[in-house]
């Protein structure tokens, strides 16, 4: 039976602060950018024609109103974007070096996202889409991560494949012991994994990426397709014994990197939607790095991420012919 949605996704919904220049009087000005590693993905796989929900919390507040007119004019289904009067929405302040890389500072303790309980999981979407996408920030608090448990569980029972962004961000665990214990349980979950390099050497130390990823692939053998991304060093992919990159493509104007990642996988999972997990070869898989790689480099180009994905002739005109 056809699903109403392509990909649902559940997780943190928030607010970007960035620089953005200084006033008249020299203090520093933050442009309110929404955003959230979950509907960033989900904004790119809309750019691409792909119908896509969210499961989510907010606080009854400013920033939660303008989080959800913000998902709602990117085409993603609001119904399960519950709005809390008693708590606030999550704020993060980025501060941008001159290469575009990030420092986030997060306003989080008792905000809106980690209050997610399992029974404001909106069951209509999570048993009704092909493919179910979380990260680990929804699973850093309770009762939200036994809302993520809840909802993987609904999803598998559905049929649905499970997407998995382990995401770290080490500010927001107490303990990084229990950060690994709970990125272990995304990998034992989920049949789609997009990684970073930095989170391979967080599990297995710093050792190359092809090594670690065949580790991986020993400990979660439940995994069918794994995307690694290593920001100006491209991307790999590793599908059974098939192994491919691809060089990423350096921005000349970048200047600010936040939702590379998750633009870069709402690319994979467009073509894994389009494809389905076949027998894919190194050049099949080298071709879905390739526009992904590109997708990442223009978002780059551009402030915040949720506002600012690429469609798809953009990608397409910053591949060179092959």
């Amino acid at each position: 039976m056809a699903k109403k949605y392509d990909v649902a996704a559940l997780g943190e919904l928030l607010i970007d602060f960035t620089r953005n220049g200084l006033s008249g009087q020299g203090n520093p000005l933050f442009e309110a950018n929404p955003g959230g590693a979950p509907c960033n993905m989900l904004a790119m796989l809309q750019k691409l024609g792909k119908k896509t929900a969210f499961i989510g919390k907010v606080g009854q507040d400013l920033f939660g109103s303008f989080l959800r007119e913000a998902i709602v004019e990117a085409g993603i289904d609001d119904s399960g974007l519950v709005a809390d009067a008693q708590s606030s929405t999550t704020l993060a302040f980025v501060q941008t070096g001159p290469d575009g890389e990030r420092d986030f500072s997060f306003f989080r303790n008792g905000s809106a996202d980690t209050l997610l309980r399992p029974e404001e999981v909106a069951k209509s979407i999570a048993a009704d889409c092909r493919i179910f996408h979380f990260g680990t920030l929804s699973l850093t608090h309770e009762p939200a991560a036994s809302a993520t448990k809840y909802a993987v569980k609904m999803a598998k029972e559905s049929g649905a494949m499970i997407s998995f962004d382990p995401n770290l961000r080490p500010s927001l665990w107490n303990d990084l012991e229990y950060a690994k214990a709970a990125a272990s349980w995304g990998l034992g979950q989920c049949d789609i994994l997009k990684t970073a390099e930095e989170e391979l050497a967080f599990l297995y130390g710093n050792t190359p990426v092809k090594d670690s990823a065949a580790r991986l692939q020993l400990d979660f053998p439940n995994i069918r397709i794994m995307f690694v991304t290593k920001g100006k060093g491209g991307s790999e992919c590793f599908f059974g014994d098939v192994h491919a990159a691809a060089p990423a493509f350096l921005a000349v104007k970048t200047i600010d990197t936040t939702g590379a990642g998750d633009t870069f996988f709402g690319c994979c999972l467009a073509d894994i939607l389009e494809l389905g997990l076949k027998d894919f070869d190194e050049e099949s898989l080298t071709e879905i790095l390739l526009f992904a790689n590109a997708a990442a480099s223009l978002v780059t180009t551009r402030k915040g991420a949720l506002r600012a994905m690429p469609n798809y002739a953009e990608v397409l005109a910053l591949i060179p012919e092959r």
